[in-house]
């Protein structure tokens, strides 16, 4: 059996150091938020999970490389340089969302804590988003999947998902906007099948019929569901529940169920655009 082999340029190269950097800044946030706590808020458990798991996917990933594990990935299982090439992607766009989030509702002029903890976020981003630009202006990195277009709005809609089911909020005692979360909660898990099943490239092509039909069978179940929440949501949730004159943004219950509304909008344009070029791609219309 070969010994494992070590490769020093994962750490030392610029992709290594910029791995270092960001782990890094994930776990100096993550400790910053752990002490400014707010720990029944949900969108403080949200940014704790979000600057948990980014850098420890960014550790492992980092680890993979550094024992040239990823090159026996590749031969049997994905295409290595599309999948953390969408992790960066996934990353930048999770770090961003708690970014906007602590500005949103835990910055005022005097909360030096949530001033810290939007700054370091914010460099978290900004370090994901220079591996995600660097990543898709290398030609020497393949982008099958993940960050390709496809995969971008797969990716986009678990995100815009995940916002919504963590949003959720008023809802007791209201069928229509029970219906609502099970219209939300439905296409998720799916969503993330898709994902995982287009990574596998191996277990792609095992399957008993084609993936492109079974994806489009989902999208219009998903868009048939988000179109009936972007009706039920808005008349249900605000319909004699007019904006409070005093809102404060971490409290608001009529805001975050503006959060909802918007984002229920922007899924089911998303869920929309994937339907369509899915159809395109199964119809045989694919770009040159």
């Amino acid at each position: 059996m070969d010994k494992v082999k070590f490769s020093p340029s994962a750490l030392t190269g610029r992709r290594g150091c910029l791995h270092i950097a960001e782990i890094l800044m994930c776990a100096l946030t993550f400790g910053v938020g752990y002490i400014w706590s707010h720990p029944f808020h949900t969108y403080w458990i949200y940014c704790m999970v979000i600057w948990a798991l980014c850098p420890l996917l960014t550790l492992v990933i980092t680890i993979i490389e550094m024992l040239l594990i990823h090159k026996l990935i590749l031969s049997f299982c994905m295409d290595w340089d599309d999948f953390t090439t969408g992790m960066a992607m996934m990353s930048s766009i999770c770090t961003s969302s708690c970014t906007v989030m602590f500005a949103n509702f835990y910055v005022c002029r005097r909360c030096v804590w949530g001033w810290c903890v939007t700054i370091l976020s914010a460099v978290c981003c900004i370090l994901y988003c220079v591996e995600m630009v660097r990543d898709k202006c290398d030609s020497t990195r393949s982008s099958t999947y993940m960050s390709a277009f496809p995969g971008l709005v797969k990716i986009l809609e678990a995100f815009v998902g995940c916002i919504i089911l963590i949003s959720l909020i008023g809802y007791v005692g209201k069928p229509a906007l029970l219906w609502c979360i099970v219209a939300y909660a439905v296409p998720l898990p799916l969503t993330l099948l898709l994902i995982i099943t287009n990574i596998m490239t191996k277990l792609k092509k095992c399957l008993p019929c084609g993936i492109d039909r079974f994806a489009m069978v989902f999208l219009v179940i998903s868009v048939v569901l988000y179109a009936s929440a972007a009706l039920l949501w808005p008349i249900y949730s605000f319909r004699g529940n007019p904006r409070p004159k005093e809102c404060p943004g971490d409290s608001c219950i009529w805001s975050i169920q503006f959060v909802v509304t918007i984002m229920t909008y922007i899924n089911l344009g998303l869920y929309a655009i994937d339907l369509i070029f899915t159809c395109c791609g199964i119809c045989g219309f694919r770009g040159p």
